[in-house]
């Protein structure tokens, strides 16, 4: 019956006029993937001598994405960005809704969709509502193996110097505006948001920003960036988010006054006490007594110690000195901020490890891109809304393209 709808044509017309240099061949079959199984279309295709290309309206009008409708393409994005593979996603389209496809072409189909996905989502106005108190911001990297060919020339932390990973950046944002029964403070349920690249750290920033923007970022009366100590990851709150308050990661830092405990008293109960007691302090104040306390103890005992131990002491007084105003922590909890970049750690694991780092997983840069674009938008809450967003943009560029360049 949906066959013989489609092919219909005083129901569903396909009578566009041939343009110039333009051969009407009519009755073109393609077989077509639909929610309730694959049916014939025929339907008229235009084919330009000059540029040696053709198109089929129909097609167009209708949204079909390499032979399947709009809602076996939407579908088939979901189970591509959220299954462990492009073979798990067939099987589970097949097992949910009987969908018969082949894996070995999601790949492309995704290297398809994403483009026009990205570009909708690009187009969605700023939310608007009511001032949001706090919008928190953050970024972090993850490596994902890639094809040996893709790492050619990239530094690495092989003994060679080679690498056998690619970092992919991944940023976030959410809100929070609720707390428990205990009063502690709460992430808003469904609240976070994700925006990765393999492009590079400056690329990450400018995403991340454009994310911000579309959740309210002007409507924020308070904005937290959290990081976790990365130059990379401060240079691009510097250049994307100037007015944000800025916090170093607590368990980061917490990590750091561990090394410099072991620096100054050894390994042993000495050590790990006296990094609890300074974890205690600075969460209830700054690092800055830890600063001074571990200056004192340099001073006193630095004729005694080996040139590596001074070393790495004076490395994590550095770091805790460079990052003191971004450990504020007792002015940050005082506030009501979180002080833990916990959020897009987590994200790392589960937006981009869960997909793109399965055992014998190996990408091709685009083919990471775009997977991990996809993933992003359709863990989106707003995916519905990027996805119709995409036809009118596609429409409109179609319309504005050129057919063929005028010979010199």
């Amino acid at each position: 019956m949906l066959e013989c709808l489609l092919n219909d044509r005083t129901l569903v017309p396909d009578d566009e006029s041939a343009r110039p240099l333009e051969c009407l061949y009519r009755n073109r079959s393609i077989q077509v993937q639909t929610l309730f199984g694959v049916l014939t279309l025929k339907r008229n295709y235009y084919y330009h001598t000059m540029a040696g290309t053709g198109r089929c309206p129909l097609d167009q009008a209708l949204d079909l994405l390499r032979g399947c409708t709009p809602g076996v393409a939407r579908l088939i994005c979901r189970a591509a960005a959220i299954s462990c593979s492009y073979e798990d996603a067939a099987a589970d389209l097949l097992a949910y809704g009987g969908l018969e496809l082949c894996g070995r072409n999601f790949g492309r189909f995704v290297a398809e969709a994403t483009p026009s996905l990205l570009q909708a989502q690009a187009s969605q106005s700023p939310s608007q509502g009511a001032p949001i108190d706090i919008m928190y911001v953050s970024e972090d990297g993850t490596g994902v193996p890639l094809r040996r060919a893709e790492l050619m020339g990239v530094k690495g932390k092989q003994p060679d110097g080679t690498a056998r990973t690619r970092e992919a950046k991944l940023g976030c944002v959410f809100t929070q505006t609720i707390t428990n029964e205990e009063g502690e403070r709460l992430r808003d349920p469904d609240s976070t948001t994700y925006v990765g690249t393999f492009e590079g750290c400056r690329q990450s920033g400018i995403l991340l920003r454009a994310e911000a923007l579309r959740r309210g970022y002007a409507r924020a009366k308070t904005t937290v960036y959290l990081g976790d100590g990365a130059h990379w990851i401060w240079e691009n709150a510097r250049q994307n988010f100037p007015d944000a308050v800025l916090i170093l990661d607590f368990y980061h830092g917490s990590q750091h006054l561990g090394v410099l405990a072991t620096a100054l008293h050894g390994t042993g109960p000495a050590a790990q006490a006296q990094q609890s007691q300074w974890c205690s302090a600075m969460k209830a104040t700054s690092s800055a007594p830890i600063i001074s306390a571990a200056q004192s103890i340099l001073e006193a005992g630095r004729h005694g110690m080996t040139p590596e131990r001074i070393e790495t002491i004076e490395r994590e007084i550095a770091y805790l000195t460079s990052n003191l105003t971004r450990m504020q922590y007792g002015e940050f909890l005082a506030k009501g901020y979180f002080i833990g970049s916990g959020v897009v750690e987590a994200g790392c694991k589960t937006v981009v490890g869960r997909r793109l780092k399965q055992s014998g997983m190996f990408w091709n840069k685009q083919g990471g891109e775009d997977i991990l674009a996809l993933r992003c938008m359709v863990l989106h809450p707003k995916f519905q809304d990027i996805w119709e967003a995409r036809l009118p943009l596609l429409q409109a560029e179609r319309a504005k393209a050129p057919r063929w360049k005028v010979a010199a």
